[in-house]
């Protein structure tokens, strides 16, 4: 598909995730197009389960030749841009608007997008997997064992209470308390 592209034309190909890091001879063709020919433009992580038939993740790889940007290659994480519609998940026009927006203006945006340089692209072996260029990492929130603890304790104490207020009503009734 490359040897046919024009000087200056743009090619978008769908591909699954593997061929952003596996070795071998994919490996050797990544740092051939990044190195050599520095054709690689841009990488899009898609959704899973957004093509019929698969429900593997997928990415497109944008490559160009005489790229406006030849010093960098933008990644961006879209995997979690979509809606649920049945059992197919899909891009919405809004998700699409937002990543090819993000494309245009080429940016860096905190979990979403990435503007890496070639250096970190070779320093990373030329392993194109987004998660190395986007972080997406959300903490997770600390939980005061304590707190937790001493709440525990004070709903123990306060259903003590009311299992003796119910107590009090089953006597009072002439019945046997359920507990």
């Amino acid at each position: 598909m490359i040897h046919h592209l024009d000087d200056g034309g743009t090619m978008a190909c769908v591909l699954p995730h593997g061929v952003l890091f596996r070795g071998a001879a994919e490996g050797h063709i990544r740092r051939y197009l990044i190195e050599d020919c520095n054709y690689l433009d841009a990488v899009i992580g898609l959704p899973s389960n957004i093509f019929y038939g698969t429900g593997i993740p997928t990415c497109i790889l944008v490559l160009k030749k005489g790229r406006e940007h030849p010093e960098n290659i933008l990644f961006i994480d879209a995997s979690q841009s979509f809606i649920k519609e049945g059992n197919q998940n899909c891009l919405k026009p809004e998700h699409i608007a937002y990543i090819v927006s993000t494309y245009r203006k080429r940016e860096s945006i905190a979990k979403f997008s990435h503007v890496a340089p070639l250096k970190e692209v070779a320093e990373n072996d030329y392993n194109l997997n987004i998660p190395r260029y986007v972080d997406t990492f959300e903490e997770e929130t600390v939980v005061d064992l304590a707190e937790v603890s001493a709440k525990l304790a004070a709903l123990e104490n306060e259903m003590g209470e009311t299992g003796k207020v119910i107590a009090g009503f089953c006597e009072e009734l002439g019945i046997k308390a359920p507990f």
